[in-house]
């Protein structure tokens, strides 16, 4: 009797056992629906921080660039710094308030804003140093880092997830994409050129290599850079280094406002220099300016473009 007893307990246990785990497993579900029926969207940034957001409207952006993603997202700003003003010339509607530089922005104004939702980069100093203060505000604040495409393609992902425009996310990013992948299909059977890519700017001229934005187009379009190879390019340029290496082509894209002065300097550091025109690139018409829009500033949905530019200089047609 005492054995049909057991039976009976350990049954009885093992039903309880089962039921609970069920319950469990029902609450965990119900916890991850309850989070869609209210609308809310969680990800996490580039800082590692687990981001909750419902459907944000008032949305400042620290960088011009996000601003613009965050526009080709659907959205709506209500604050953003002066370059998306001065570099990337959005339409922006007329309450739109600036917030500084993106290199200064304006804590007070920004906060004074009372935003949904703050769009910061991750690789600049003066966005980090503001994490805090954001949060002491309850202010939601998202950083992000973009360099290269599919970079931006992530950023525009969570964007486009935020606003529910999953129609926006397909024509400016995975068709931007299809776009990419034919110009990197039709390079990458075609030679392997040697290339050297110079930033111009109010100091000096710097070489660089295939780690920047336009660096990693030149590498995804079959190209050799010469600053990949030979690393002290990167400390520490100087007119013997390119004769020595003597490139197939050379890209140069001035940085900054002074766009006049990074030129100046560029012809006074290597132009001037008697052995330039015997460099191969000089010769065969190889030494290119290309546009900053394309080049310096991230491209966002026009990333395809890029592509192509700099696939027609590589093919002969421009």
């Amino acid at each position: 009797m005492n054995f049909h007893l057991l039976k009976i307990a350990v049954l009885i246990m093992t039903v309880t056992f089962f039921l609970s785990g069920c319950r469990g497993q029902t609450a965990a579900v119900a916890e991850n629906k309850t989070e869609s029926q209210t609308g809310y969207y969680q990800f996490t940034d580039a800082l590692g921080q687990e981001i909750r957001v419902k459907n944000p409207q008032r949305v400042v952006a620290l960088m011009g660039s996000f601003a613009d993603t965050w526009q080709k997202a659907g959205g709506e700003l209500c604050g953003v710094t002066e370059d998306a003003f001065d570099e990337r010339g959005l339409v922006l509607p007329e309450n739109v308030v600036s917030v500084g530089m993106y290199n200064s922005p304006n804590l007070e104004t920004i906060i004074g804003l009372n935003p949904d939702l703050v769009i910061l980069s991750s690789e600049t100093k003066e966005h980090t140093a503001l994490k805090e203060a954001l949060k002491q505000a309850g202010i939601t604040a998202a950083y992000f880092h973009v360099t290269y495409f599919e970079d931006y393609l992530s950023m525009l992902r969570i964007c486009t997830d935020m606003t529910g425009r999953e129609d926006l996310y397909k024509k400016n990013g995975l068709d931007i994409k299809q776009q990419i992948e034919a110009v990197i299909k039709k390079n990458r059977s075609e030679s392997s050129p040697r290339v050297l890519f110079l930033i111009t700017y109010s100091g000096g001229v710097v070489a660089k290599n295939s780690e920047c934005m336009t660096g990693r187009m030149l590498r995804d379009l079959g190209c050799t850079n010469l600053a990949d190879e030979n690393k002290s390019l990167l400390k520490e340029f100087t007119m013997e280094a390119i004769i020595k290496e003597d490139p197939d082509y050379i890209f140069v894209v001035p940085m900054g406002n002074d766009e006049a002065q990074a030129n100046k300097n560029l012809k006074e550091s290597i132009e001037m220099n008697p052995a330039w025109n015997g460099l191969k690139a000089v010769q065969s018409q190889h030494y290119i300016l290309l546009p900053k829009e394309k080049f310096l500033y991230k491209p966002n949905e026009k990333w395809g473009e890029s592509y192509v530019y700099l696939s027609e200089i590589l093919s002969g047609i421009r």
